[in-house]
């Protein structure tokens, strides 16, 4: 599985961005896919997921209200609808698809984008 994010930009508070990650290659293997970021200096940090088949998703507390994850399965790409950011927004933007079997799980990454958000 081949993950292209792109939307990332830099954007002033309150602003809104969206991203976005197309999939590639085995696509019908991917049970979930989420979103994750880096600030500098910290810890990359699970921002929303949603799964596949059941159209289930979760958010980090941070973001609930603000962000909204979605997938369109006909075009096999992810969303991340960011809106009210925040300066403590900024980071790195990984997207992350993974597939669940029986034995261990197999995660596939991007190569990230970077918001920034500017007071």
């Amino acid at each position: 599985v081949h993950l292209v994010e792109s939307g990332g930009g830099k954007v002033q508070t309150g602003d809104s961005l969206r991203l976005s990650c197309a999939a590639s290659g085995r696509t019908f293997s991917i049970d979930a896919m989420g979103w994750y970021r880096q600030a500098p200096g910290k810890q990359r940090e699970l921002v929303a997921y949603i799964y596949v088949s059941s159209g289930y998703t979760n958010y980090t507390d941070s973001v609930k209200g603000r962000f909204t994850i979605s997938r369109d399965n006909a075009k096999n790409t992810l969303y991340l609808q960011m809106h009210s950011l925040k300066p403590e927004d900024t980071a790195v933007y990984y997207c992350k698809a993974w597939e669940e079997t029986m034995i261990r799980q197999y995660d596939y990454w991007g190569q990230g984008t970077q918001a920034t958000v500017s007071s």
